[in-house]
Parts: structure tokens; C-alpha cells; sequence
């Protein structure tokens, strides 16, 4: 993890601005071998099928090349991240706080660092990246999971977004969210299918309030917007308020309603 925030760190000093996107000479960065020993242990790790070492070690090359040029493009959804947290919580002096002081965007710095790694097939590393953020911030983020631009989880304490999810742009997330599987099919030996879609679809501008719990592979629709504890396992409409039924107000009198 400390190689890939120095890469991160170093593309920004060589950018000057977290906005700017310029190619970098990727070869020059001194973390580029760690990161390269990283990739070819993980493989070791999980006693990937064997292969000679130049071929393992040309793929860890192949998957930090290919990483390094992400970084760029990372950096922008993240600065996208920070002014989105900025914007959407009062209580935000400055972009700056944000970065420094939100767990939430602390959770997303990682996942799209691992998302980037989950996609190059990357072993093992994405989720360590992920659990790392998970024990720091209390939000659990597949590294699977696809998450637009300009992203914000609000507090963020116990929420959980599964491998398959999707996520649009300038969707809002708070504490204690779901975005889970309903079920798991079964292999015929009694074991979960691995690989096959089971989380929700969330569209653009979505916002879901603390609690709420979303299975399956449903849509909520652009601009919709989930209530706090509410459970849903069906589809939501473009646009629709759902929230809980109003409370009931009763009497009970001489033990009545125990």
C-alpha cells in the first residue's frame, strides 16, 4: 500500500496540480520496482499456476506499466471526489478538508487504486488495499465494484458495496448503506456460482440515506432517492422518493401489545 500512495503522490508532484493530466515518465519513478515485486509476490502468494521466472516477472512489468499510466486519469476522479464531499456536506470548509479529514474519501482513494489492479487481474493486492481502507474507515468497497465520477459517502461508518455493483455519477452514499446479493445461486456440488451479477445498479444522481438496504440486481433510478432503513430487493423508478410507511400511533393499556 505505501508503494502505491508514493505513486500517487509522485505523479502529483510531477503534474503540479491534481487537475493536470500530462503523460509522466513512468520508468523514472523510483517505486516502479517495488510495485513490480509486490505484483509478482501476490501471484506467489496464491500459488498462481507456475511459470518461469522471466514470464512472471515480464507480467509484473506488463501490470505496473500499465498501472502507472492509470495514475493520471485516477488523480482526476479523485479531485472529482473531493470537490463532490465538499459540495454536498455543509459542514466542508474546502476541498482540502475533505482529502485530510473524510473517511469516505479516504475508502474511495483506495477502491480506485484496487479497482484499477482488480481490472489488470492483479492477484490478491486489491482486496488487501480494500481491507486495509475497510479496517481504517468502517466502509467495506469491493474492488470490483464500478463507481462513477464524482462519488460521496457521507460519514460512511458500515457501509458495504458488493463486487458486482455499479455505480452512477454524483451519487450520494450515507452511513450504514447495502448494496448487496439477495441470494446465491447454487453449482450443482452446492457451492456459489462465482462471477455473476448480484448487486444493485445505482444510476446517476441517486441518493441513499443512512440505512438503507438495496439486494440483488435491481436499478434505482437516475435521480431517485432511498430513505433511510429502507429495505429493497425490487426496482425503483427514475426519479421516485421511497421512504418508510408512516408510523402508527396505538394505546395499549393493561398489558396490551406485549
Amino acid at each position: 500500500m505505501c508503494c502505491l500512495q508514493q505513486a500517487l503522490q509522485l505523479v502529483g508532484r510531477h503534474q503540479g496540480n491534481i487537475f493536470f493530466t500530462a503523460p509522466v515518465n513512468y520508468h523514472n519513478l523510483p517505486v516502479m520496482s517495488h510495485l513490480i515485486e509486490q505484483f509478482r509476490q501476490g501471484a506467489r502468494v496464491l500459488r498462481l499456476p507456475a511459470h518461469p521466472h522471466r514470464q512472471r516477472l515480464e507480467r509484473a512489468q506488463r501490470m505496473t506499466a500499465d498501472f502507472l499510466r492509470r495514475l493520471p486519469e485516477i488523480r482526476r476522479q479523485l479531485a472529482l471526489d473531493a470537490v463532490a464531499a465538499y459540495e454536498g456536506d455543509p459542514a466542508a470548509s474546502s476541498p482540502s478538508e475533505a482529502i485530510f479529514c473524510y473517511p469516505g474519501v479516504l475508502a474511495l482513494t483506495c477502491h480506485r487504486i484496487a479497482h484499477v489492479l482488480y481490472g489488470f487481474d492483479v492477484p490478491l493486492i486489491p482486496r488487501i488495499i480494500t481491507e486495509h481502507a475497510h479496517s481504517k474507515t468502517g466502509i467495506d468497497i469491493h474492488p470490483g465494484a464500478r463507481i462513477g465520477e464524482r462519488a460521496f459517502i457521507d460519514h460512511g461508518t458500515g457501509v458495504v458495496i458488493g463486487e458486482t455493483a455499479i455505480i452512477g455519477d454524483r451519487v450520494r452514499i450515507y452511513q450504514g448503506v447495502t448494496l448487496g446479493a439477495k441470494s446465491f445461486p447454487l453449482d450443482e456440488d452446492g457451492n456459489p456460482i462465482k462471477g455473476i451479477d448480484r448487486h444493485p445498479v445505482i444510476e446517476d444522481d441517486v441518493t441513499i440515506y443512512s440505512g438503507a438496504t438495496i439486494l440483488g440486481r435491481v436499478t434505482i433510478g437516475k435521480g431517485a432517492v432511498i430513505g433511510g432503513n429502507v429495505w429493497l430487493t425490487k426496482d425503483v423508478a427514475p426519479g421516485a422518493v421511497i421512504s418508510q410507511s408512516r408510523p402508527k400511533t396505538e394505546r395499549f393499556e393493561n398489558g396490551g401489545g406485549i
